[in-house]
């Protein structure tokens, strides 16, 4: 569940309209470089992969898949080289970090780069903070939307006195998004404030800088109900709009009873209680050392307060009179469809995190040698997640609605509430990892490069948790605590060897290799983990050909993981009122092959062409629910399509630059026995830049621009549907994309 979660809450990243500034210009030079950087193996970042566009929403970098499910809460973000958050639950990357002015430079890590300098598997965004500067520099951008979308981004930075500079920035985003909610009036409320000061030493050797950042954001998620239909569509029910309206109940207020307290709480979803805030303080620089070694460092010190306040919807059933349902605002009976409700609330989880990154780097013939040193810290002080379940209905702005049928067992509180704390969590503790990591570049021949590296990692796990089943209205009891210590080893690093067989034409094969046990998250449940040595290797074999006005890299890829965790939250497929929760572990198998093409075929036109054919398969899937046992091996990975493609058009003229991104996904499966899909679809951008003069340029996107609309993700409560057409022209719950949406932006730099 945590992974429909974030993936709905942190996937996507709003394209800043910068137009033909200098830095744009630096970074256009770069992608159109790769037509002559392709077969060079010390780069370390992945090109012609636009992770700033995204249909789902505006607030974070969308996930750049690799056959696998964004369990790790979609893309891993960066700052400074250092991980913006320790761990995305229950502090999602999104609620500290946001594309901004007060950032120098963004940039996509490839997978092999991330696997030698964190030891871990996937893409990551990495972006560094703008310094001080040596003369006054302000940056800044406006923004909205055609829904009242507000951002004001500003960055400044200039000189103080010899040797000493400063910079300062804030950012402020108001979003309503699409929907309209009842209890707020925007669904995101992000404001980001950055001070720094830089020293550049006397020997002009090198510099240091103190960097201080303060957040605090509140993010909600909103789903859509719809008919599904035969073939994986869906269509609108009753006068429900797909993106337009919100499924959020109408009043905000969610009751719970505290795990460890037992007191009861109302939680506002429009107020504080959904707000994160965090305080981050980061010292960072470089100096040059005898014999042409270079020296960097990055070290942070961070505390937060963790917040999540989130209604999931699990099934829907049709309300008979018998079932005594009544409105909880006005007592007045209801018959019709009803919803069902999990409601999931982290009340500030205090959290801690110490992190550093030490590098020394040196080229020496034909090798460019690095040595790493990463220290990672972090504690949570008692991180609790209170749930419980109340029924809405079926409708816009939904109502609450209250239960009380003599006798019955799904009886609600006079709030509309019940089944407090089942699947409760809870965790407390410290995890602690010391890495060292070597990397070279090394050209062996005119004809052979090779790039590689190993991390190798020491991972500490200490606290404690509770195996105390789960079952309703259950309080801790601190007597009953259970503990743990863990100690593992780490091996991880990744091998590119490039062979030119012509100038223009040669091979490539990379192979990629990370291990983990687990996390504090992993003790959140009542079950003891499955703590076995998550592996994680990927190879790939392929072909690159490059001339001045064309590119292309084609290549094969397998790669597999084992011990997956999920805590599913399961509806009985014979009763829909009923649910319960089921800790799985499983493995995911993945064969894939990729196409890249970048092209100029004439003076200002850039296309950019990425297709992926892929099986994602679980493997080793097995569980029990609701006295069945169930086996899910060999079936296709949720939300994962086999075909995605990507088409990325631009054309300038002087000042002006038309561009164009069309995304294709190929069909995607809804639920764990592939039984329920969704159909393929589109993803569409598009816009037009102007450079007015040096200072000031403007920009107008278009968000899906066909008018796409449709659900996408999984299907709430149908994890355990095993025939279709029994839920054709059924109700279902679900995510969506975007309506068609107009963004326009204005940036100026002095």
């Amino acid at each position: 569940m945590k992974k429909l979660l974030i993936s709905a809450i942190c996937m996507t990243l709003y394209p800043t309209f910068e137009g033909f500034s200098q830095e744009e210009k630096k970074q256009q030079k770069a992608v159109d470089s790769t037509k002559t950087k392709i077969v060079e193996t010390d780069t370390k970042e992945e090109k012609n992969r636009n992770v700033m566009l995204n249909a789902a929403n505006n607030t974070g970098p969308r996930d750049v898949n690799i056959g696998l499910p964004s369990t790790v809460g979609g893309i891993t973000i960066q700052e400074n080289d250092l991980p913006v958050v320790y761990y995305f639950w229950p502090e999602l990357p999104n609620r500290t970090w946001r594309q901004s002015k007060s950032l120098g430079r963004t940039g996509l890590l490839k997978i092999g780069e991330a696997a030698i300098t964190t030891g871990d598997l996937g893409f990551a965004v990495n972006s560094y903070t703008r310094l001080g500067t040596d003369k006054l520099e302000v940056n800044g951008n406006f923004s909205g939307s055609s829904f009242g979308w507000m951002k004001g981004d500003l960055n400044v930075s200039g000189p103080l006195s010899k040797g000493w500079s400063y910079t300062m920035g804030a950012y402020a985003n108001f979003d309503p998004n699409s929907f309209d909610l009842k209890f707020a009036k925007y669904s995101d409320r992000t404001q980001i404030y950055r001070a720094g000061l830089t020293k550049k030493f006397n020997n002009g050797k090198g510099q240091i800088s103190f960097l201080y950042k303060y957040a605090n954001s509140a993010s909600l998620t909103n789903y859509a109900v719809f008919r599904y239909k035969e073939g994986g569509k869906v269509e609108e029910y009753n006068d429900f709009k797909i993106g337009r309206d919100s499924y959020i109940v109408n009043d905000g207020t969610l009751k719970f009873k505290d795990i460890l307290s037992g007191e009861t709480k109302f939680a506002d979803m429009g107020g504080s209680d959904a707000a994160t805030t965090s305080h981050t303080f980061d010292l960072l620089g470089n100096y040059d050392l005898a014999n042409d070694w270079k020296f960097t460092f990055s070290t942070r010190f961070r505390t937060s307060k963790a917040s999540q306040l989130i209604a999931i919807p699990l099934s829907i059933f049709q309300g008979t009179a018998a079932d005594n349902f009544t409105y909880d605002a006005t007592g007045q009976p209801y018959v019709g469809n009803v919803n069902s409700m999990l409601a999931m609330y982290t009340d500030g989880t205090p959290t801690t995190s110490v992190l550093s990154r030490f590098e020394i780097k040196k080229n020496v013939e034909k090798h460019k040698w690095r040595f790493g040193l990463l220290e990672y810290y972090y504690n949570v002080d008692e991180f609790t997640s209170s749930r419980s379940f109340f029924n809405q209905t079926v409708s816009a702005n939904p109502d609450k609605l209250v239960r009380n049928t003599p006798g019955g067992t799904s009886n609600t509180d006079a709030d509309g509430f019940y089944n407090y704390n089942v699947g409760g969590e809870y965790h407390n503790g410290f995890e602690n990892k010391l890495s060292g990591y070597f990397s070279d570049n090394w050209t062996v021949s005119d004809r052979l490069t090779l790039a590689y590296g190993v991390n190798l990692r020491y991972h500490k796990l200490k606290g404690d948790y509770y195996q105390t089943p789960r079952t309703p209205n259950i309080v801790f009891d601190p007597s009953q605590k259970s503990y743990f210590d863990n100690n593992w080893f780490h091996l991880g690093g990744s091998i590119n060897a490039v062979y030119k067989v012509t100038k223009s034409a040669g091979v490539l094969a990379d192979f990629t290799y990370t291990e983990k046990n687990g996390q504090l998250e992993s003790y959140s449940g009542a079950a003891v983990p499955n703590l076995s040595k998550t592996k994680s290797p990927l190879a790939a074999f392929g072909l690159y050909y490059n001339q001045e006005k064309f590119s292309l890299v084609s290549q094969a890829t397998y790669l597999t993981r084992n011990n997956y965790q999920a805590r599913l939250n399961l509806v009985n497929p014979a009763n829909a009122s009923q649910s319960e929760v089921a800790t799985v572990f499983y493995d995911i198998q993945t064969l894939g092959w990729t196409t890249d093409i970048v092209a100029t075929p004439f003076k200002g036109f850039n296309l950019h062409y990425l297709i992926t054919f892929q099986d994602p398969v679980y493997k080793n899937y097995d569980f029990s629910a609701f006295g069945n046992n169930y086996s899910y091996n060999d079936k296709n990975v949720l939300e994962i399509s086999k075909v995605l493609m990507e088409i990325d058009p631009s054309y300038t003229y002087k000042d002006f630059k038309v561009w164009a991104s069309f995304r294709y996904f190929s069909k995607q499966y809804a639920n764990l026995t592939n039984a329920l899909y969704f159909a393929p679809r589109w993803e569409t951008f598009g816009g037009v830049n102007y450079k007015i003069n040096d200072h000031f340029d403007i920009g107008l996107t278009a968000v899906n621009f066909l008018n796409q609309t449709g659900a996408k993700g999984t299907i709430n409560g149908a994890e355990l549907i095993t025939d279709a057409s029994a839920y054709y022209d059924k109700l279902l719950v679900g995510s969506y994309i975007r309506p068609f949406t107009l963004e326009a932006s204005l940036n100026f730099r002095f």
